[in-house]
C-alpha cells in the first residue's frame, strides 16, 4: 500500500474514531490504521470546528450571540458524540474522588457520572458558552476553528512525552504509540494552520494553552504515571476553553 493510501486510511479512521460522522462502508480498520490516525486528531478539529463555526456564523445573523454560542456547542457535541465532554467528566470524578493511582483509574472506567463530573461539566460548558458569546463577531468563526484544532494538537502532544497506563487491549491502547517526528510535524501543521486566519496579536493565546498542556502533563504524571484516553479528552476541553478566554481578553484589551 502506498503512502497516500495509508494516510487516507488513517484520516478516515480518525474521523470514524473521533466523530459520529457516518462514512460509507470501507475496508476494516487495522491496528496500524489506529496508530497512524492519532496524528490526525487536529485535522478532525477542522471538521468539528468548521461545523461549529458555520453554525455560529449562520445563527448569529438572526439570533442573539448567546443563542448562537449555545447552538455552536450543541453542533460540536453532536458531531463528536460528546466524547470529550464525557472524558472530562470521567477525569473530574477520577482525580477528584480517587486517592490512589489504582482508585483514580477505577473511577474513570466507571460509566456513571459522579458529583465531581457533574460540577466539572457545568463549569466547563458554562465557560465555553460565555467565552463564545463574547467573541467579536467578525473573528468568531476563525477563532472557533482555531480553538478546536489548537486544543486537539495540545491534547495529542501528550502522547509524545507520556506513556499509556491502562492494561489490556482497547481502541485507546491501539492509538497510544509514541508519535514519530514526521507525525508530530503533521499534528502541529494541522493544529496551528488556522492561526493564519487570525491577527498576529491573537497568537499570544497559544501561551496559556502551552501552560495548560505543561501543567496537565505534570499532573497526570504525578497522579497516575501517564495518561489514558480520558486524560486526552479532558485536556482538549480545558485547552479549548483557555484558548477562547485568552482570545477574548486579547480582542477586547
Amino acid at each position: 500500500m502506498g503512502l497516500f493510501a495509508r494516510e487516507a486510511r488513517a484520516l478516515r479512521t480518525a474521523v470514524l474514531f473521533f466523530t459520529r460522522i457516518p462514512l460509507p462502508a470501507g475496508p476494516g480498520v487495522s491496528a496500524d490504521d489506529l496508530r497512524r490516525s492519532a496524528a490526525y486528531f487536529p485535522a478532525v478539529g477542522w471538521i468539528v470546528g468548521g461545523a461549529g463555526a458555520g453554525v455560529f456564523w449562520a445563527a448569529s445573523r438572526v439570533l442573539p450571540t448567546t443563542v448562537a454560542a449555545g447552538l455552536c456547542l450543541t453542533a460540536t457535541a453532536l458531531l463528536t458524540g460528546a466524547m470529550h465532554e464525557d472524558a472530562l467528566a470521567d477525569v473530574c470524578d477520577g482525580f477528584g474522588g480517587g486517592a490512589t493511582r489504582e482508585r483514580v483509574l477505577e473511577i474513570m472506567k466507571d460509566s456513571h457520572v459522579g458529583a465531581f463530573g457533574v460540577v466539572g461539566l457545568i463549569l466547563t460548558l458554562g465557560l465555553r458558552w460565555q467565552s463564545l458569546a463574547t467573541l467579536p463577531l467578525a473573528l468568531a468563526p476563525a477563532v472557533i476553528l482555531a480553538a478546536h484544532t489548537v486544543s486537539r494538537a495540545a491534547s495529542i502532544s501528550l502522547m509524545t512525552t507520556l506513556d499509556y497506563v491502562r492494561e489490556g487491549p482497547s481502541k485507546a491502547r491501539a492509538l497510544s504509540s509514541r508519535l514519530s517526528l514526521p507525525r508530530i510535524a503533521l499534528t502541529l501543521v494541522a493544529g496551528l494552520a488556522p492561526l493564519l486566519l487570525l491577527p498576529l496579536h491573537l497568537w499570544w493565546a497559544l501561551v496559556p494553552v502551552a501552560l495548560v498542556r505543561i501543567l496537565g502533563e505534570a499532573w497526570f504524571r504525578r497522579r497516575i504515571g501517564g495518561y489514558t484516553g480520558d486524560c486526552l479528552g479532558a485536556l482538549q476541553q480545558v485547552a479549548e476553553i483557555v484558548f477562547l478566554i485568552a482570545v477574548g481578553v486579547l480582542s477586547w484589551r
